[in-house]
């Protein structure tokens, strides 16, 4: 019996010995997660760099503005138009709808009159 008991202690001072130089997993884990955040933000910056530099081509390389009595601007997307319709059919007010889109007035009342 003290021979079993013995024999247990040492294996498990010998475990306890051999746990201390083994290497740390999560260490692992969480030196690659730290590489893999860093990837992700320096992707997430090159992005909006490039949409940036998208966005001010764009509006460098405005087409015509519309052919209305409205002061001269770049033409309206079709998704804000979409947006001034669908708030008109909503029952919106004139003023909310502009303050919404972005636009003036004018160009909302514009927009509606062409339904």
């Amino acid at each position: 019996m003290d021979l079993l008991f013995i024999g247990l202690v040492s294996i498990s001072v010998l475990l306890l010995i051999i746990s201390f130089f083994q290497r740390d997993r999560y260490l692992d884990i969480e030196k690659d997660m730290e590489e893999l955040s860093m990837n992700v933000l320096q992707e997430h910056y090159q992005l909006k760099k490039r949409i940036r530099v998208l966005e001010e081509e764009l509006m460098m390389n405005g087409d015509a503005p519309l052919k209305t009595s409205l002061p001269s601007r770049k033409p309206i997307h079709e998704i804000v138009k979409n947006q001034v319709i669908a708030l008109h059919q909503q029952g919106l007010s004139v003023d909310q709808i502009a303050k919404q889109s972005a636009l003036s007035k004018a160009e909302v009342l514009h927009l509606i009159s062409k339904l």
